[in-house]
């Protein structure tokens, strides 16, 4: 997602891009069918995928709205609710498929003149000690290159090749996902409850079923998905203390393993990381694309003023602005949200007091808690051009 949606900005601003991916996006499946990995996308992402041209696109596949979210501990009475209305906001969100996202952006680049869409291949080894980085691809095709971007998510091959080194740590935790449907509609609410063993997510997809994101110790995770489907959606419904009654019926499940990661650089001379090739994040507050499509947005700034001042593209002078633009914003991100899950993800008594103490503070804040909302969806704060919300679309092919 992150690297297509690059690849339009750049090619829209008349850059020369290649885009190099091993498969083809998905590009039919049945209505009824719902993504087992979706993505809730803020305003700003909104506003990038609209400025390149893709958001109506999406609409026509599906995106689902959120106007409110609850937030509320297992562990006592604590609770939080944030609702788009108090903000003047139509929604406070999107609920998209990710292969809506991947489509809709892949079918835009192969309409960009200035983009080249090499599909299937892959990067089979990377040369970037020359003026000109070199990659030599598994077909046998060369391509040399200002910058080269690696954008190919959280194994980054790219990343591997260039050496850069990344830190994190395995969380505890395993994600369950799945499509279910509810008794009760969700209206539309986001819903997540923490419980002492990891965070359970209710995302609300537009016909009524939710998409669920249930992070738990791994052997509970083995436990639930050795379960039957009615067993499992009765489980489900108890975790979620029956907020929307009854589970009528559950779709596939997958699980996958939780860790943070960030790489120790995202620049070398002539190469770039974004997204989950530079940073991996606790799915709690489904922030992982967002950041990366900022990274992109960033990304897109940098070089255009490169290109305006006459400075090499690939110069660290260059790509070192973008590092700047964004590592520092990305490690704060990471940061909160593994304060959360520690905070959250336990049973310690003092802490269960404090953390209810906290979102019951949270939501009677008023002010502080819009200002909060506002932030998260990217309504202010500094943000790359193609995520604010006066840029025109107009770009230059020249």
């Amino acid at each position: 997602m992150v690297g297509s949606a690059l690849g339009c900005a750049l090619a829209q601003k008349g850059f020369r891009v290649a885009v190099i991916e091993l498969r083809e996006p998905v590009r039919d499946w049945p209505r009824e069918e719902v993504d087992l990995r979706v993505s809730a996308l803020t305003r700003a992402s909104q506003r990038i995928l609209e400025n390149l041209g893709v958001w109506t696109r999406m609409e026509q596949m599906r995106v689902s709205p959120y106007r409110q979210m609850t937030v509320w501990d297992a562990g006592g009475r604590g609770s939080v609710r944030f609702d788009a209305a108090d903000i003047g906001e139509p929604d406070l969100g999107h609920i998209v498929e990710n292969r809506v996202v991947q489509l809709a952006l892949w079918q835009q680049l192969g309409r960009e003149e200035k983009a080249l869409r090499i599909c299937p291949d892959q990067v089979e080894r990377m040369e970037l000690k020359s003026d000109r980085p070199r990659l030599v691809l598994s077909s046998g095709q060369q391509i040399r290159a200002d910058v080269i971007v690696g954008a190919e998510g959280a194994r980054s091959p790219v990343r591997e090749m260039a050496g850069i080194a990344s830190s994190g740590w395995a969380y505890d935790q395993t994600a369950i996902v799945a499509t279910v449907w509810p008794q009760q509609h969700h209206g539309e609410v986001a819903r997540q409850r923490f419980l002492p063993t990891g965070p359970l997510a209710f995302l609300p997809i537009d016909d009524g079923r939710c998409s669920i994101v249930w992070s738990t110790s791994m052997p509970e995770a083995e436990r639930l998905m050795a379960l039957d489907d009615e067993s499992f959606g009765h489980e489900l419904a108890e975790a979620s203390q029956q907020v929307l009654g009854g589970i009528n019926r559950v779709g596939p499940r997958a699980a996958f393993p939780l860790r943070l990661r960030h790489a120790d650089h995202y620049v070398l001379p002539g190469l770039a990381l974004v997204g989950d090739a530079a940073h991996g994040i606790h799915p709690l507050a489904g922030q992982g694309v967002n950041l990366g499509l900022l990274d992109a947005a960033a990304l897109v700034d940098v070089l255009l003023a490169a290109r305006q001042a006459g400075r090499a593209l690939g110069s660290m002078a260059t790509l070192r602005r973008y590092e700047r633009a964004r590592k520092g914003a990305n490690m704060e991100m990471l940061a909160a949200m593994d304060l959360f899950k520690r905070l959250f993800s336990n049973k310690n008594p003092p802490l269960t007091l404090a953390r209810n103490l906290g979102l019951g503070l949270a939501d009677a804040s008023g002010p502080l808690k819009r200002l909060v909302v506002r932030r998260a969806m990217g309504l202010i704060g500094e943000l790359p051009t193609l995520a604010r919300p006066r840029f025109e679309h107009s770009p230059n092919r020249s």
